[in-house]
């Protein structure tokens, strides 16, 4: 196992803004999935836009653990001088989105 080290700060820093750009896209999944619940009139039962609702707050959820733990495990690579480690949580946030807007356009269209 190797020594940690002090890290250059611009790589800290690179990681830091990387982890509140995450944390900013929660917080937009949190109020799109609030709006979603309140505006939306996807039908008479609502049920469409509380699926989508839920979807994008569990979104917001996920994202904001996934980026923490991104956070942490980048920055003991940092540390350590070792290669970054590989995440899903940009690939999980894009086709969650990508799927919510397709639903929501479908469903649009359809009414």
């Amino acid at each position: 196992m190797s020594e940690e080290q002090e890290p250059d700060y611009r790589f800290t820093l690179a990681n830091e803004r990387t982890y509140l750009a995450y944390l900013r896209t929660s917080l937009a999944c949190y109020a799109g999935g609030l709006s979603a619940v309140q505006f939306l009139d996807l039908g008479p039962d609502r049920w469409p836009a509380r699926i989508i609702g839920i979807v994008l707050v569990l979104t917001g959820i996920v994202t904001t653990a996934g980026a923490f733990r991104r956070w942490q495990l980048n920055l003991t690579a940092i540390r350590r001088g070792g290669a970054l480690p590989a995440s899903r949580l940009p690939l999980m946030l894009g086709a969650t989105i990508a799927t919510v807007g397709l639903i929501g356009l479908l469903f649009s269209l359809w009414r």
